[in-house]
């Protein structure tokens, strides 16, 4: 099945609400500030898109990397348009 498509800043969004809710995150009441994921090639998992750090994460890294790779398997990062004006996919989150 193929995944959905959202833009980077949907991806930032969503990968803050859901990090955000991890237990130990919530409990000491971290802030993390989330990158906004980077396109790569797609990889043998079928994935185009990562975000290899998060500042002041030290602790939680497994947690966060378990997040991300669960986002990663569920989304591709949408590819630019390229000017032709196709819409950007609608943030399913809001």
């Amino acid at each position: 099945m193929a995944k959905r498509e959202r833009t980077a800043k949907v991806l930032q969004e969503e990968l803050s609400r859901r990090i955000h809710r991890i237990d130990e995150i919530a409990e000491d009441g971290a802030r993390l500030q989330v990158p906004l994921p980077q396109a790569h090639a797609r990889d043998a998992r079928g994935r185009n898109w990562d975000i290899k750090r998060i500042d002041r994460a030290t602790g939680y890294e497994r947690a966060i990397r378990a997040v991300i790779d669960g986002l990663r398997d569920e989304f591709d990062l949408a590819e630019s348009t390229g000017g032709t004006g196709r819409p950007a996919p609608a943030n399913p989150f809001d």
